[in-house]
């Protein structure tokens, strides 16, 4: 098959964010000082290679905390848990580690503040996600707070809430920017007195991985994702080249790409979700390149320095 790419592009900035190497860092540090096993509450991240990884050095993933045997260690993963799953632990006398990114943490706390406040709350978001279930169980003022998932425009127009004039607004981090602004913008117009947090909930590595991606869309025929199916900032970014009128698709790896797709492209652009290694970038850029004799440029700069500490016992 005879194809006319003539250059690939990588995004910047692209791949792991703090709050992923910190968690990463977490799990690898627990099993460097305390040995193996070290059991991992849900996937530390969603992206296979790391977890197949992180299982080949001795972790092990797990959905349940009655799972993990007594005398354990156990990490909770980025995406941050509930707090009866942190009750649990902490009743088990299980020791623990918490790799909930700290942005995460930020709207946990924020969800703590206003149900203490007796405000009712809306967090938009994905239902099943694990970063959702976490923040919902972060709202524990049940008798006098109520909490509500909206995940899209036409749930935040039909929502009913118990207190319209004491309601308060939490984000999911990993979503679409421009969706999550339709979505607030309808809440606001029903809800004029709702509190918007006064930074997006909605992290710094998703938006600026986001912008990357709709100046690239607007140069390329292709956009190739690397990321796992179960990466929601990944997927968002699949989803954003696709509105942007470019052909997307999302991939761990080479061999997952149909080289058909790739047919009349002159651009290919590559870009990866926050918890996608840099070496599986690397990977598809060099077989892209063997493949159709394209020369591999960088995009952009990649201007993040935002570093999370490692918990204190394993610094």
């Amino acid at each position: 098959m005879l194809v006319k790419v003539k250059e690939i592009k990588l995004a910047n900035p692209r791949g792991f964010c703090a709050g992923v190497d910190r968690a990463i860092d977490i799990v690898n540090r627990a099993l460097e000082i305390y040995g193996s096993p070290v059991y991992v509450k849900h996937e530390v991240v969603h992206n296979k290679f790391v977890v197949e990884d992180l299982k080949k050095r001795g972790a092990i993933f797990v959905e349940e905390i009655n799972q993990i045997p007594d005398g354990s260690l156990v990490v909770f993963s980025a995406h941050g848990v509930s707090n009866q799953v942190e009750e649990d632990t902490k009743s088990r006398n299980l020791q623990y580690f918490d790799a909930t990114c700290p942005l995460v943490t930020k709207v946990h706390m924020e969800v703590i503040r206003h149900a203490r406040s007796e405000k009712d709350i809306i967090l938009i978001g994905h239902e099943g996600h694990p970063e959702v279930e976490g923040t919902m169980g972060r709202h524990i003022n049940t008798d006098f707070s109520n909490i509500y998932l909206v995940q899209d425009d036409k749930e935040a127009a039909e929502i009913e809430v118990s207190k319209p004039y004491e309601l308060a607004l939490v984000t999911q981090t990993t979503l679409s920017v421009d969706d999550t602004k339709s979505i607030i913008n309808i809440l606001k117009s029903r809800f004029p007195n709702i509190k918007v947090p006064k930074n997006d909930d909605i992290c710094y590595a998703t938006q600026n991985r986001q912008d990357a991606v709709k100046q690239l869309a607007l140069e390329s025929d292709y956009m190739i994702v690397v990321g796992s199916v179960n990466s929601s900032n990944s997927n968002r970014l699949k989803e954003l080249a696709e509105k942007c009128g470019c052909k997307a698709v999302l991939i761990d790896e080479f061999d997952e790409l149909n080289l058909d797709d790739l047919e009349g492209c002159k651009t290919i652009s590559i870009t990866a979700g926050a918890s996608a290694p840099e070496a599986r970038v690397q990977e598809i850029a060099n077989a892209l390149k063997e493949y159709t004799g394209a020369n591999i440029n960088e995009n952009g700069e990649d201007k993040e320095s935002i570093f999370f500490k490692l918990p204190p016992l394993l610094r």
